[in-house]
């Protein structure tokens, strides 16, 4: 599990140092998104507030990063449930599509397409995969405890504070549980979106504190749609 995941961010890594840090708004989203999601939020924010000219290129930044770190989760269900996943993947990538959809709308509308990309760290150190080691064998065991003793609800309760900062720990978990069989398909695949809603409220909440106001209110319309449309499929996804 470090191999992919630490694999996944060093692929943007690489491509970021190789290309360098001065990239036009949609590479530097999906950078973004396949290093940190959260990280880029935050990087961005802050710039927002030290120049508000980059308010709206934040936004779109941010909202990009945001969507590749929902279609990794794709990836990563792929990787470790591939028999599950063609039952998994529906909901997770009808939410992906909306929230492509609401990020295509911002760029197009993003007169400035250059920006310069924050210094980024190497995901490949290991002080960082050993605490993605112990952040995932904590959720492992919360979600396998939590699931036996607390039913669902239980399981959806984890899924909300560890998709707080990180959605991969929580993703891989859930996916192996329903792949190994310990946890049913509807079950798994919620328990992801549910996080990745919560993910989202965690970043908007990044904005507000640390990002200028305008910020605030692109990021917050944007994102209230992707938890409106999650919200509908998780109430209404028959599956």
């Amino acid at each position: 599990m470090v191999v992919l995941i630490v694999g996944i961010s060093l692929t943007g890594y690489i491509a970021y140092k190789f290309l360098g840090t001065q990239k036009g708004t949609l590479l530097a989203g999906v950078l973004g998104g396949l290093i940190s999601s959260t990280a880029t939020t935050v990087s961005y924010a802050r710039r927002t507030v030290e120049n508000t000219n980059l308010t709206n290129l934040a936004a779109v930044v941010i909202v990009i990063a945001s969507c590749v770190s929902l279609g990794r989760v794709l990836v990563e269900v792929a990787a470790v449930a591939p028999v599950a996943f063609a039952s998994m993947a529906p909901p997770l990538a009808a939410i992906l599509a909306v929230s492509i959809v609401i990020a295509a709308a911002m760029f197009l509308r993003q007169p400035s397409r250059d920006t310069q990309m924050p210094e980024q760290k190497n995901p490949a150190e290991l002080k960082t995969a050993f605490i993605f080691a112990a952040i995932y064998t904590v959720v492992l065991l919360a979600v396998a405890a939590a699931k036996e003793h607390f039913g669902s609800a239980g399981f959806y309760t984890v899924a909300v504070f560890s998709g707080l900062t990180d959605m991969d720990a929580i993703t891989l978990s859930s996916a192996r549980l329903v792949e190994s069989g310990r946890t049913d398909l509807s079950t798994g695949w919620r328990a992801i979106l549910i996080a990745a809603m919560s993910n989202f409220v965690f970043k908007f909440g990044t904005v507000s504190l640390l990002g200028h106001r305008l910020l605030t209110l692109l990021i917050g319309t944007a994102f209230g749609l992707i938890l409106i449309c999650s919200a509908v499929v998780l109430w209404f996804w028959p599956v």
